[in-house]
């Protein structure tokens, strides 16, 4: 049990320091939803998900009015629709994804991930179909979020799938071009893709996941950024062991409040409780930035030298803090670096301090990729794809996920600003050197064999 102390630091950190918990997510297996016509299909999804989701959001408030802490978003991750979708077609793919939308609408929830293909090794028919649907279903659903995982360890890099992700990209731009390509803001690629991730767009439930859970993600870098600041004016002869040490305990406390209202969520649902991912994702309000806490660490500039070592020393602590506080710990777990959902990230980069080698060099060491970041609309699908490339050997060869969310803005140049609203925020489109001087390497297609590493048996 936390002590009282410990209760009134939670308290004063809710109401200064913006802790939240970010999202609940009801994770929820669809594969008994298979039939042999889309009508029936989509009939099926719709009546399982608001048999087990239709109380979510009453819960959710309740339980966080309870505590007084709020719980943010509300959202729903599905097993695979690549599994539904096999034998079906591009238009059974759509349905399926207006049924998914409108039932989540009726459930009042934010967002329902898992509209997803799992492509490292070789692509299914189901696979393909969501694939190729994706420029219909990202720019006619608002609530639908989709990932597509590309690489993993222990099968390399299907470099055929990456270069069709790269075309996919400018399709969805395209498609929702009068949004600014907003739909491509809905879409994840991975490396490694977590079985349990509450976060969006990325969220899905793997196999071997319960029928139904639910998975939280507790967010608070507004929570560690005041804990430095304490720290920072009250004792001048602090050294970085310190400051990790102060950003370990706060990570700690977020966990532990995070998986008590997790838990009771869950109890009240009548549902197992699965993981709590404790990583620390910045929104667009000032004080609740990572970019901040890097200044805090020292980065006068974030981009400058020594901010990829900063971001590690963060990424590591808040680990070691969240893995003390719980048993249950999953998804993602770490510190989250999206250029246009983080205030001072977006500045850097309009700066000119923070350009993108820099930030790949930074995904190295946290717990996503290239996360949110607008690129110019005539970008070449091959640069693209080989951006995606480069993401994820980084993630195969350290046996880490790593996500990438790349919004190639149609019309858009470099320098120029996108807005693309509330918890997604505005950022300036991102200078792409040397595009189209890897068009042939993505051309070779095939597969990235597996690194050495994968022979861990």
């Amino acid at each position: 049990m936390l002590r009282t102390e410990e209760i009134l630091s939670t308290i004063d950190m809710l109401h200064a320091e913006h802790l939240d918990v970010r999202s609940v997510t009801l994770a929820l297996n669809l594969d008994d939803c298979a039939a042999p016509s889309i009508d029936h299909v989509c009939r099926k999804v719709r009546q399982k998900i608001l048999a087990r989701a239709s109380r979510l959001v009453e819960i959710c408030d309740r339980v966080g009015a309870k505590y007084g802490i709020p719980v943010i978003n509300k959202r729903l991750a599905i097993s695979p629709a690549a599994t539904l979708l096999a034998g079906h077609g591009r238009g059974a793919a759509v349905r399926l994804a207006q049924s998914l939308d409108t039932a989540a609408g009726e459930c009042g929830v934010d967002f329902v991930g898992g509209f997803t293909a799992l492509v490292h090794k070789g692509t299914g028919a189901g696979d393909d179909v969501v694939i190729r649907a994706l420029p219909e279903v990202l720019s006619q659903t608002s609530r639908v979020c989709a990932s597509v995982n590309v690489a993993s360890r222990k099968a390399g890099i299907n470099m055929d799938a990456v270069h069709l992700m790269g075309h996919t990209l400018l399709d969805i731009a395209a498609a929702t071009a009068d949004r600014q390509g907003f739909g491509c803001a809905k879409l994840c690629i991975f490396a490694n893709i977590p079985e349990d991730n509450p976060f969006m767009a990325g969220a899905y439930m793997g196999a071997g996941e319960p029928e139904a859970t639910v998975n939280i993600g507790v967010s608070g870098p507004g929570v560690v950024g005041s804990a430095l600041r304490r720290r920072l004016a009250t004792d001048a002869k602090l050294t970085l062991g310190d400051l990790a040490e102060e950003i370990k305990i706060t990570s700690f406390r977020v966990t532990r409040v995070g998986e008590l209202i997790g838990r009771e969520v869950a109890a009240e649902l009548g549902l197992a409780f699965g993981i709590v991912d404790l990583s620390l994702a910045p929104t667009p309000t000032v004080g609740d930035s990572v970019g901040e806490i890097l200044k805090l660490l020292g980065i006068g500039q974030v981009g400058a030298p020594g901010s990829t070592a900063a971001v590690a020393m963060l990424n590591d602590a808040v680990k070691k803090g969240g893995l003390f506080a719980s048993s249950s710990v999953g998804g993602l777990s770490g510190a989250f670096i999206p250029v246009s959902e983080d205030a001072t990230l977006a500045e850097a980069v309009a700066g000119g301090h923070l350009v993108l080698e820099k930030l790949e060099a930074m995904t190295s060491v946290c717990s996503v990729g290239l996360d949110m970041i607008a690129l110019p609309g005539d970008t070449p699908p091959e640069t693209l794809a080989a951006l995606i490339a480069d993401e994820m050997a980084i993630g195969v060869i350290n046996d880490k996920t790593m996500a990438v969310r790349l919004i190639p803005v149609p019309g858009a140049k470099a320098g120029d600003v996108v807005d693309f609203g509330g918890l997604f925020g505005k950022a300036p489109v991102m200078a792409v050197r040397n595009a189209g001087a890897s068009k042939a390497f993505v051309h070779f297609g095939g597969r990235i064999p597996a690194p050495l590493q994968s022979l861990g048996n």
